[in-house]
Order: structure tokens, then sequence, then C-alpha cells
């Protein structure tokens, strides 16, 4: 679906409201709320909002272990095995 097929006036959204929820259930594509024929707000459908704060989520993982790195905060993965290995060991 085209991008200006998703961008509505905000008298459309009033008019139409169970009929875009219904909408954005079955599809994952926002809709883009004009007012004054300026963009003014996103609706999304729930499933489409979780997808976006998982990738949110991973995107700030990386960026957390990329500024670790570049920091030097980083143990080798040799290390790190050998201190598991050795800690179920002692454990047992």
């Amino acid at each position: 679906m085209k991008m200006s097929d998703q961008i509505k006036p905000i008298s459309y959204l009033k008019a139409n409201a169970s009929e875009i929820v219904r909408s954005l259930q079955e599809h994952s594509d926002p809709l883009v709320i004009t007012q004054n024929g300026e963009a003014k707000a996103i609706i999304q459908g729930i499933a489409s909002y979780e997808e976006t704060q998982e990738t949110l989520a991973l995107l700030k993982i990386l960026a957390l272990g990329s500024h670790q790195v570049e920091e030097g905060k980083v143990t080798p993965a040799f290390d790190v095995i050998k201190g598991i290995r050795d800690k179920k060991v002692n454990d047992i």
C-alpha cells in the first residue's frame, strides 16, 4: 500500500474511527492524521506498535554494546566461557 493512501485528515478519523481501527488490525501500515494540512499524529495497530517497540529495544541494546566496545568495556569470549566452566566445576 502506498504511503499517500495512509494520509487522512482528522475529520476522516472522527467520521470513520471504527473502520480505521478494524483496518489497522488487518494491515501493519500506520495512518498519518493531518490537521490544517499538516501531519499531526500517527495511528498504528497494536501488533505493529509492539513490533516497533521490540525493534527499538534491540537497536538500543546494539547501540549500548557498540558504545561499550568503543570504551573498551569488553571481555574476550574465551575468558567468559572459561569463567563459566570454572564456576560449574566448582559448583559440582
